[in-house]
């Protein structure tokens, strides 16, 4: 039997790093786990996103996963270092690998980082990029109105432009030269915050580099795949399943087209 990749976020924004996993390392099977019913966790307590993580961890080791991701800022933010604890599998989250990312991309030192409340108020991101280099500038700013729009499926409407375009207006005017998406529902609005933010801001997504922390530790671990089975992904949430699934067939179209899937609704 295939030991899991699981993957839990607060809704749909976790399969950005899903898609990322599944294409780099595509004999992997995953589990994914959306809490789409209570979707957003930004703007909930600390204490209360650390809780609902853990109850989601609790459903998915069931499975006997080999590695946890965190693939929600928010959470990771909260409650990855209590989960790291609790559980006696690797836990990964999206923080460090996307703080990573920018160091790298920027030329000036000058990061902006984007996010629900939850996580620009922890100051998550500040921290890392300032463990990785002290002479980095960050400038963060929440926008609590992005996520809706992501898990209503509204990626590249009139609306969301608009919406997009007025969530960043205090960042626009900051000296960056790289902004960090630091929520994973973001870069389903890569294309708006990209035409909002203007071609001399480089956009991250940590879902690249989380995919790449993933593989190495399965493989100092020797834990990659081998064979030739086929993976048969699962993928559970807990609200609308309908609305979900639609989101999520569009989002990974070619890395589940001949790919067998078993699509789950869970009530935690």
């Amino acid at each position: 039997m295939q030991q899991a990749i699981a993957i839990l976020d607060s809704g749909v924004g976790g399969l950005t790093v899903a898609k990322e996993v599944m294409r780099q390392l595509p004999r992997e099977k995953v589990i994914y786990f959306g809490d789409t019913a209570r979707t957003p966790y930004g703007p909930r307590s600390s204490e209360e996103v650390k809780q609902f993580t853990e109850q989601i961890v609790d459903f998915l080791i069931q499975f006997d996963p080999k590695v946890i991701v965190i693939a929600c800022n928010t959470a990771t933010a909260a409650a990855l270092d209590h989960i790291s604890q609790k559980v006696d599998i690797p836990v990964i989250g999206v923080i460090h690998p996307g703080a990573r990312a920018a160091i790298t991309a920027t030329k000036t030192g000058n990061i902006g980082v984007i996010g629900t409340m939850g996580t620009i108020n922890s100051g998550a991101y500040t921290t890392a990029l300032k463990q990785l280099s002290p002479y980095i500038n960050v400038m963060s700013q929440a926008c609590p109105a992005l996520v809706p729009l992501v898990e209503q499926g509204d990626f590249r409407s009139e609306h969301t432009r608009s919406t997009v375009s007025e969530s960043l207006n205090g960042m626009k005017d900051k000296p960056i030269d790289t902004l960090i998406l630091g929520c994973t529902h973001y870069p389903f609005l890569m294309e708006p915050i990209g035409q909002a933010m203007g071609p001399h801001v480089k956009l991250i997504s940590s879902a690249d580099e989380t995919a790449r922390e993933t593989s190495t530790i399965l493989y100092d671990k020797g834990k990659l795949a081998i064979g030739d089975e086929t993976p048969v992904h699962q993928f559970f949430c807990s609200g609308d399943p309908v609305m979900f699934q639609s989101i999520a067939r569009s989002w990974l179209g070619e890395q589940i087209r001949n790919t067998p899937v078993v699509w789950q609704v869970s009530k935690l």
